[in-house]
């Protein structure tokens, strides 16, 4: 009888495949010709802000369709160019879940108003 391989938790896929991501970086070795992700890099900030864009817009589509296949499958997508995006300035998923840790227990309208004060403040010195 085969045992089944442990189960990853979703945080150490999201590390992996930070890693795998920065691995595919051009000044970690990553070469355009051959990775996606490389030749995303190669292109710069814009190219890939513009990748983060199309997929949000494909994932707003996908959930008015309302198939629940195909927004799981966008909402992949977006994931995975939003990873790229963080890796191009320095961050990881840790960094987002790092922040979401900070705002549980906060209510949305608790966190809209610390962002408004802080604003305020930013705005007065």
């Amino acid at each position: 009888m085969s045992q089944a391989a442990p189960r990853r938790t979703s945080q150490d896929f999201l590390a992996h495949l930070a890693a795998v991501i920065e691995s595919r970086k051009p000044a970690n070795g990553g070469d355009p010709d051959r990775s996606y992700i490389a030749r995303l890099f190669s292109k710069g900030t814009d190219a890939i802000l513009k990748k983060v864009g199309e997929e949000a817009t494909e994932t707003v589509m996908a959930a008015k369709d309302g198939v629940p296949g195909k927004i799981v499958y966008e909402v992949a997508d977006l994931w995975f160019h939003s990873m790229i995006a963080l890796a191009q300035f320095g961050l990881g998923p840790a960094d987002v879940l790092d922040e979401l840790a900070r705002r549980e227990g906060l209510s949305g309208l608790e966190e809209f108003a610390l962002r408004k004060a802080k604003q305020r403040e930013g705005e007065g010195g």
